[in-house]
């Protein structure tokens, strides 16, 4: 039981550095765990001495001290922010609701500020010390070590609307907490994991009354303790434990009592409530599990940038020698994993096998756009719809039979879908060539390469070696493809769940720049919408009526349908999206405006993060190995 825990707090070290990589942003490659080496040598230890000194006369203050600097990361990044006191020209991150009456550890934070600038004025940052004190609680308070990278910098101002927005409230469900974490490019596995914090530490009547009055998904003796204790109404401060068991220790128990329907938050006890997120409180649990689970967490950083290298470069600080040998494990593991997967999917792959297939595919495309240009967009499309039903399989492909109904006729794509006899032709080829050789799902991923470069888009090497399914899904592709209806919190999670990033959706948006849209996608947005140009909403009223003319077309990008650039951005920027789902991108949230600006104003970053994003779609969960086959006729299983 005891390694159990150790492995889980492995899992928190590793998701930690995931959290401190991602939230560097473009400035990553700056951080340091040497930064103050040669500036401010005695840092580190006085950062440790004065947080062992307080948490040994009060424990409570390490769960304070780490809260700090997960609220402060989450608002804007690892600034700092959340220590600023209001001034004339802000009201700051302290009377936000996840802080007011809440927030703990300033004075700490300011007594470490003032003895680090005795030994070094000027040098060391608020949000450096933040996240120090974090690692320094955890430790003491028995949890595992790391290296810290420093080098941040802080703000000059701070904002309570941005902490109201952006910090996870008590009360959130598990969609919203996936959302939430997602906004700042974590996984559910590193929403798990760190919510492991709450292993120690307190909370308020205020933030459990809802859950311990209202949800049914509580232990129902628990529940009534906690009312012994804070009322429907008043004693809002009365402090309850977040770990039944051991809140001032670092250890797995807040997974044991999420198991018992114990968790304290309703946000807590979402986590184990039927749901996506179950598997994973489970394996917090099961050390035979958790090599697993760490690969995965590894796996999932390609959403931040450079976070597999970033952390493999870590001298990692292991509290014993049994832990040690854990992560050296854990490390062989997902070398060869990594192996393994480069070896499967290539762009060599059918170098030897079937040297023709990538001239095949591109002479065939090239035909197909010079009798139709439309039918590019159709096939990169296909791709897309492909890849985000169950992974790049080629189902997208199948027709129906007598054991399964198809994707074909999803919502998403009956009477939409387009280009299955341009890969037909393809595939006939091919199989000609090298028969039995070359994937569906392969030429899906190659032709819609192929299709951009051919309208005047960026060019990519295709990763090969995906094998096809034998099954598809109808109710899988409406659950899985967004609808062009989406609202920005529905696209992000929708995008997430496949392991893309915020960044990936509006740069893989841009593949609106090209092909038309039916009536029927875009009726709502012209007809229902403020957030849409009048005069471009009358012009399309003319060919969209309220009712009757669906199949009616119109462009995706009103100015250059048939050229791959960036006009669709600067359409975006006009409030002339002709989809719902477009100008969603555009439409005042921080965490979109500004990449739609960026993209606006420079095709060549457009280009290179279109690029980045359709490799990084392209090898959501293939098929490798003995898994699948390679269909003799993409329309159905051999």
């Amino acid at each position: 039981m005891h390694s159990m825990a150790k492995a889980w707090s492995l899992l928190l070290l590793l998701t930690i550095l995931v959290f401190g990589a991602f939230v560097e942003g473009s400035h990553g490659s700056k951080l340091s765990q040497n930064y103050y080496k040669s500036t401010c040598p005695q840092v580190l230890s006085i950062v440790k001495a004065k947080t062992e000194s307080i948490l040994k006369k009060k424990p409570r203050m390490g769960a304070s001290l780490l809260r700090l600097h997960f609220h402060d990361c989450f608002v804007n990044g690892c600034d700092g922010s959340i220590l600023l006191d209001d001034d004339s020209t802000f009201i700051g991150e302290k009377t936000a609701l996840a802080n007011n009456n809440s927030a703990r550890g300033f004075e700490l934070v300011d007594d470490i500020k003032a003895e680090v600038e005795k030994t070094c004025p000027g040098v060391v940052s608020c949000a450096d010390i933040l996240a120090i004190a974090a690692r320094d609680s955890t430790v003491v308070l028995g949890g595992p070590s790391w290296k810290v990278k420093l080098g941040r910098r802080d703000s000059i101002t701070a904002s309570r609307a941005d902490a109201n927005k952006f910090i996870p409230a008590p009360s959130f469900t598990l969609s919203a907490l996936k959302s939430n974490f997602h906004a700042q490019g974590l996984s559910l596995k590193d929403l798990v994991a760190l919510s492991g914090a709450h292993t120690i530490g307190l909370a308020r009547c205020t933030t459990f009354r809802a859950h311990i009055y209202n949800d049914s998904n509580i232990d129902p003796s628990f529940a009534k303790s906690l009312q012994h204790k804070c009322p429907r109404t008043g004693k809002d401060n009365i402090h309850r434990r977040l770990d039944l068991r051991t809140p001032i220790s670092f250890d797995n128990f807040y997974f044991r009592n999420l198991l018992k329907k114990k968790g304290l938050l309703r946000s807590d006890q979402e986590l184990f409530n039927g749901k996506s997120a179950d598997s994973l409180v489970k394996k917090c649990l099961q050390f035979e599990l958790f090599i697993t689970l760490v690969i995965s967490a590894i796996v999932i950083n390609e959403t931040g940038p450079h976070f597999i290298s970033n952390m493999i470069g870590n001298k990692f600080a292991l509290t014993n020698m049994a832990l040690f040998r854990s992560l050296l494990l854990i490390i062989l593991i997902v070398a060869v994993s990594s192996c393994q997967t480069n070896a499967q999917l290539s762009p060599n792959y059918y170098s030897s096998t079937c040297p023709q297939a990538l001239s095949i595919v591109k002479a065939e495309v090239a035909a197909a756009i010079k009798n139709e240009t439309r039918i590019g967009a159709s096939l990169l499309r296909l791709h897309f719809h492909d890849c985000f039903v169950n992974g790049c399989d080629g189902s997208v492909l199948l027709d129906d039979n007598s054991t399964f109904i198809g994707e074909k006729t999803a919502v998403p794509n009956n009477n939409s879908a387009r280009g299955f006899n341009v890969v037909d032709n393809i595939k006939a080829r091919l199989e000609k060539a090298c028969p039995g050789v070359v994937s569906c799902a392969d030429i899906l991923a190659i032709a819609a390469r192929d299709s951009v470069v051919r309208l005047g888009g960026p060019l990519w090497k295709v990763r090969l070696g995906r094998r096809d399914s034998t099954s598809a899904s109808r109710s899988a592709a409406n659950a899985s493809i967004p609808p062009p209806t989406s609202n920005l919190s529905a696209l992000i999670s929708s995008f997430s769940a496949q392991g893309l990033s915020i960044k990936n959706l509006v740069a893989l948006s841009g593949s609106h720049t090209i092909g038309l849209a039916r009536c029927t996608s875009f009726r709502s947005h012209i007809y229902n919408d403020t957030n849409i140009d009048p005069s471009f909403a009358n012009s399309l009223r003319r060919i969209c009526p309220r009712s009757g003319n669906d199949s009616v077309l119109a462009p995706l990008d009103r100015q250059t349908p048939t050229s791959f650039d960036n006009l669709y951005y600067k359409n975006l920027l006009d409030k002339k999206g002709l989809l719902h789902s477009d100008q969603e991108i555009f439409n005042g949230s921080s965490l979109t405006d500004g990449l739609v600006k960026m993209y606006a104003a420079d095709t060549s970053l457009l280009f290179k993060e279109f690029a980045k994003s359709m490799i990084k779609m392209g090898n959501i969960k293939p098929l490798t190995g003995n898994a699948g086959e390679i269909r003799i006729n993409c329309r159905k299983a051999n």
